[in-house]
């Protein structure tokens, strides 16, 4: 069976619980370990009591800070292990085939990069579905949605995983799958099936949903204009709710001008309109008073927040595809710093803040880089996540303790794998640095890497950054001393070189480690 991790993002709703429930009883292609990511802001433990033992002993909490859906998954799989990773949202059930029927999933050909569930939504059989479930359950025909799909990891390294720009879970999952087929891979569907029960919901769910616009908006700027064809995604009514917001400025403009004749006009056009859309939501559904109430008040409602969501969107992102500065690559942007034995003493595999020490004027180098403007971030390599000596929340506890002593930093990247796993991201090979400098949206060649070993100048040079500084310690091999173009007794020598040496002293700093 192909080695492969879950990963689950969640805001600790009760669909958790069954959704958790279903997995059991695991069988023979049971996962690494399944990855629940904690993403709110200041939520207490998971609820996970009454669960099958041997689900627990392969559930890892981690937490991604409330940053969304997009965050939370990129958070779960750069911390898991495994050939694919297969993302479930925490409101779907698995089937009771299941299992047995994923294996065959991840057996494709190599240029096979993603594959999706078939999802089920259940629906009731004695009466019309109601406008949010019928809204639910245009999932099972969605294409890529990651309420069950998985992913070779080595892809996900390849495009950088989701983009964390879009802050729900909407159209991130169609962003990553065009990015992923622009790379040249093919997405499947799969045998396994997957239930997506429809949730309870707000009766005005309808107009917070318009939210989604602005996401659009983002799309068509990274994607062009035929990203919906490109995505299976339907066309939606944009250009009827942008004449019916229209109309109702129009009746407005003419109220406030008392123009009588306009605003009969925008106003008989904004009621025709309102009552042609809600007549069509109407028809679809059960008819109930309810119902029927719900969908005048939200018809009338939908059109302007909704155009005022994708005119938002169409603003805020209008320069979303310069995602990488495209100043000269002699003007440095960015400095990688390895973390254990650059930024603080090594201890191998060390789970405990307490033990953090910080180098001799570390504090003192990086502060000058933060009064230059400077971003900062860690990219580390933590093989003992892999090797099972530590954990990831004993990676994050080491960090915070890290920032603390030092400073803030913009971004912390890690690679959790052990040497034997062969990925792409474990320094000396480069996508580790690759990943910083795009979260720091600069090119990699703007980029300057600090490190102490011989990983991290060879890293620095596959990636293509601009140069890479070794400090030695006595870890370092005499030959990689030798073998380095440049080389500085400490940190503050380095930024000192950094700082004079190259055009421009605007950087973003990333940092990183080494296990």
């Amino acid at each position: 069976m192909t080695p492969f991790s879950l990963v689950v993002p969640t805001i600790g709703r009760p669909s958790l619980g069954h959704l958790l429930a279903s997995l059991a009883p695991l069988e023979a292609s049971r996962p690494h370990a399944i990855v629940l990511v904690d993403d709110r802001r200041d939520g207490g433990p998971l609820h996970l009591q009454d669960l099958d033992g041997d689900l627990m002993r392969l559930i890892r909490v981690v937490r991604s800070g409330g940053r969304g859906p997009a965050a939370a998954r990129n958070v779960g799989w750069r911390s898991s292990v495994g050939d694919w990773i297969v993302f479930l949202d925490d409101d779907v059930q698995v089937g009771p085939q299941w299992w047995s029927a994923l294996p065959d999933d991840l057996d494709v050909p190599a240029d096979v990069a993603g594959v999706q569930a078939r999802i089920e939504v259940p629906l009731p059989s004695t009466r019309r579905p109601t406008d949010w479930e019928r809204n639910t359950a245009g999932l099972a025909d969605a294409a890529w949605i990651t309420a069950d799909m998985a992913y070779r990891r080595v892809v996900l390294d390849e495009v950088g995983g989701f983009d964390e720009r879009f802050p729900r879970a909407f159209r991130e999952d169609a962003d990553l799958a065009l990015r992923v087929l622009d790379h040249g891979y093919r997405l499947e569907r799969g045998r396994r099936v997957t239930r997506h029960p429809v949730r309870p919901a707000p009766w005005s769910i309808s107009v917070s949903q318009q939210r989604g616009n602005a996401d659009d908006a983002l799309m068509r700027v990274l994607h062009g204009r035929d990203w919906r064809r490109r995505a299976a995604a339907p066309a939606g009514a944009r250009p009827w709710h942008i004449t019916t917001a229209l109309a109702a400025m129009i009746a407005t403009t003419g109220l406030v001008t008392r123009h009588r004749r306009t605003a009969v006009t925008g106003g008989l056009a904004w009621t025709a309109l309102s009552l042609r859309f809600a007549a069509t939501r109407i028809a679809a559904g059960p008819r109930t008073l309810r119902e029927i109430a719900v969908m005048a008040v939200t018809s009338a409602l939908i059109p302007p927040v909704a155009v005022a969501h994708w005119l938002r969107g169409t603003v805020c992102h209008r320069h979303a595809d310069q995602k990488i500065d495209t100043r000269s690559s002699t003007d440095v942007r960015a400095v990688l710093l390895d973390r254990d034995g650059t930024l603080i003493h090594d201890v191998p595999y060390n789970g405990d803040p307490d033990r953090v020490e910080p180098m001799p004027e570390a504090r003192a180098a990086l502060e000058r880089l933060r009064q230059a403007g400077l971003k900062l971030a860690v990219v580390s390599n933590q093989s003992g996540i892999g090797r099972g000596l530590i954990g990831i929340e004993d990676v994050t506890a080491v960090n915070r303790r890290v920032e603390d002593l030092l400073g803030p930093f913009d971004d912390w990247e890690i690679c959790p794998h052990d040497v034997r796993a062969g990925c792409s991201c474990r320094k000396p090979r480069p996508a580790l640095l690759h990943r910083a400098a795009r979260t720091l949206g600069v090119r990699i060649d703007a980029c300057v890497v600090i490190g102490d070993i011989g990983a991290d100048l060879a890293a620095a040079a596959d990636a293509g950054a601009a140069a890479a500084a070794l400090i030695p310690t006595p870890a370092t091999r005499r030959r990689e001393v030798r073998r380095a173009a440049w080389v500085e007794p400490d940190l503050n020598h380095a930024v000192e070189k950094i700082l004079t040496s190259f055009a421009s002293p605007r950087l973003a700093v990333a940092t990183g480690a080494d296990s």
